[in-house]
């Protein structure tokens, strides 16, 4: 549950003499309920509109605790209904309106058109951080999201067998209860595309062995942050690592397109 801070309205709007928050705070408000929510997907969802924080001269951004309901609304919906955010900010401003609309049909679909973020933008691409190619960023994925491994066979379209295989070569990974999360779901729809061009997932170790230095790289830049006993220098610390992973896909990205001699988007 959000815990109401001195001085915050608990009616949904601003009110003058309201305590405003920072994006700190309103991070520690989502903490207890949205564990893996960052300062940067806080930021991705302002600069979708799902969000509009007032700013302070100095332009600080500054939480109202209707801004804190809202985005809570927003992450409840893409962990429970994996809705695209466009489906999201439409619900919710015509909800804002008086209007009693419907939540519609939940549930990652693949449409054969290519693989798509949990955002349901083609390839799952963070515009807002300006990615390249078929990415999923962790702010278009839905928050504490696990699902089966049933769901998973269903949201990527493949059997049992391929999944196994998959798992065989480090490419999908479950959990100790056999669940998966949100990332497994995003690789296994990537891998089953690029099945379809042949490529089979001995050809895909290369890549992972390749992600798994990538992370080490990062890891040790963020590693010293991660153990401040400040929780803020630790939201820092992940905000750093989704930094720096961006940017590390951006520079593959990069480099594939000088590589082939083509732009991939």
């Amino acid at each position: 549950m959000l815990r109401t801070p001195p001085g915050g309205a608990g009616d949904g709007t601003a009110v003058p003499g309201e305590r405003l928050m920072s994006i700190g705070t309103v991070l520690t408000q989502l903490h207890d309920e949205f564990p893996e929510v960052t300062i940067s997907k806080i930021r991705f969802l302002e600069a979708e509109g799902l969000v509009e924080p007032r700013r302070t001269p100095s332009g600080y951004r500054k939480f109202s605790r209707a801004d804190v309901e809202r985005l809570a609304q927003v992450l409840r919906m893409q962990r429970d209904h994996y809705l695209p955010l466009k489906v999201i900010r439409e619900h919710l401003d015509a909800v804002a309106r008086g209007e009693q609309p419907q939540l519609p049909a939940s549930g990652p679909q693949r449409d054969g058109a290519g693989p798509t973020g949990f955002d349901g933008t083609p390839g799952g691409v963070d515009n807002a951080a300006g990615a390249v190619g078929p990415q999923v960023t962790e702010a278009e994925r839905p928050t504490a999201a696990r699902v089966g491994r049933s769901e998973l066979l269903a949201a990527a379209g493949v059997t049992g067998e391929e999944l196994a295989e998959w798992q065989s070569y480090g490419l999908v990974t479950a959990a100790a209860d056999g669940s998966y999360d949100a990332g497994a779901v995003t690789v296994a729809r990537l891998v089953a595309e690029l099945g379809r061009f042949g490529l089979e997932p001995r050809h895909l170790r290369a890549m992972r062995a390749a992600a798994d230095r990538e992370a080490g790289l990062v890891e040790q830049v963020v590693a010293p942050l991660r153990r401040h006993r400040n929780p803020q220098t630790r939201a820092h610390a992940e905000a750093t690592a989704k930094e720096l992973a961006g940017l590390s896909v951006r520079l593959h990205a990069a480099l594939m397109e000088t590589s082939l001699g083509v732009r991939i988007q």
